[in-house]
């Protein structure tokens, strides 16, 4: 099995999952724009071949590239797990005829007011939007759907650019910040509990599934500097709050008509129990989701996912162990971390519980907040019982304190 690879060495989980393609059998082609001698030697040990191009944003001239390479290189597969990459693969299979999701199934996953438009014509709800591409259009998609609404990039990721308005003064600013952005989503706002369903599908149907929990939601989260933002994985799946969930994230998966590999989806659970779908994409969660996963039940799901994709199977235990939480610090003042407190008392009461502890250390200089969710580091932490996970997490995020000058 020949897999062609779409930038095996960033973000920094991509060369795990270049490691399980080879753990599994396969030839893996990375392409990349630095030459092979900058890939880790780590990452390099397991690439048979490699492809270097000019610019991997450049998205017809990777192409055009990748095609005449493949032409005289035949391949079996082409993956990128990287959002700005999805359709320059899928593009690449296209042309090679090739098996995998084609341009027009990967543009729902990555084009947020169609995907709205897919999955709302399957019967299941989604927020109220509209496609903006002009101030004026913007005004009126606002007056329509009314405060307090959502702005946000229509083919972005994460929480980038992504503004809540409460009123017309928010929404202009908002307006103003977003002058760089060529399209964007205005949704409404959906008030509620913020969780992810991520999954590795076959063929369309998950294989294995997942569920965490945002506390606080992202965009609180994006928008306060002094807090410590949590996701924690949900252990028990079979549960009232979850079910709804899942079975959203099930329609939405069979609407888009995913096939194989991963997906990453947000939704929203109302006071009264109503869910609605947020967005999702046909990739991996950032912000080291994966590694919660792989602790929630003690798994590699890079080497899962690449079995799926090789062979269309998974064979590891998926059990589900722990709640698993990821806390994300961020430090106080501005240049270089200059101490941390608290970090051993949290140690000294729950090392049992950390199972990974990779803050920043003092003469590092801080990272820029707004810029990366990772922040200056992190903890992550697990436990079998719900509310000793939240109680753990919710103890290093207020004891545990960062300061920089």
């Amino acid at each position: 099995m020949r897999v062609l690879f779409l930038a095996p060495a960033y973000p920094a989980e991509m060369p795990h999952f270049v490691r399980g393609l080879a753990e599994v059998g396969a030839h893996v082609i990375g392409v990349g724009e630095g030459p092979v001698s900058a890939v880790a030697q780590e990452t390099r040990r397991y690439l048979g071949d490699y492809l270097q191009v000019p610019r991997l944003f450049d998205e017809d001239d990777l192409v055009r590239r990748v095609v005449a390479w493949a032409k005289a290189h035949p391949v079996d597969r082409v993956e990128a797990l990287w959002e700005p990459l999805v359709i320059a693969a899928a593009r690449i299979r296209e042309a090679l005829d090739m098996p995998g999701m084609s341009v027009d199934t990967v543009r729902g996953f990555r084009d947020k007011q169609l995907m709205k438009e897919r999955i709302a014509k399957a019967g299941l709800r989604v927020p109220h939007s509209r496609r903006v591409r002009t101030v004026s259009e913007a005004r009126a998609a606002a007056a329509f759907i009314g405060f307090p609404l959502i702005l946000k990039p229509i083919d972005g990721a994460g929480s980038a650019d992504t503004f809540r308005c409460d009123d017309a003064r928010a929404f202009e600013r908002a307006l103003s910040a977003m002058s760089h952005v060529k399209e964007a989503s205005c949704e409404e706002f959906v008030d509620g509990e913020e969780f992810t369903y991520d999954t590795i599908c076959i063929d369309g149907v998950p294989a294995y599934e997942n569920v965490a929990q945002y506390l606080p939601r992202p965009l609180i989260a994006r928008t306060n500097e002094w807090i410590s933002p949590v996701i924690i994985t949900v252990r028990k799946l079979d549960q009232p709050v979850i079910r709804p969930g899942i079975a959203l994230g099930r329609g939405v998966l069979d609407a888009l008509g995913m096939g194989t590999g991963f997906t990453h989806m947000e939704w929203y659970r109302k006071a009264d129990g109503e869910v609605v779908f947020g967005e999702i994409g046909c990739r991996v969660g950032g912000a080291r989701l994966i590694d919660q996963m792989n602790y929630t039940s003690d798994v590699d799901l890079f080497r899962e996912w690449a079995r799926a994709v090789c062979w269309k199977t998974i064979e590891a235990d998926l059990t589900r162990k722990y709640n698993t939480a990821i806390i994300f610090k961020r430090a106080r003042g501005q240049g270089r971390i200059q101490r941390i407190t608290g970090l051993h008392t949290f140690l000294a009461r729950h090392g049992d519980a950390v199972v990974v502890e990779d803050l920043l250390k003092p003469g590092q200089m801080r990272r820029d907040w707004k810029q990366t969710l990772v922040s200056d580091g992190f903890l992550i932490v697990r436990h079998p019982d719900w509310q000793g996970a939240v109680a753990i997490a919710d103890e290093a995020a207020r004891t545990i304190g960062m300061f920089a000058g």
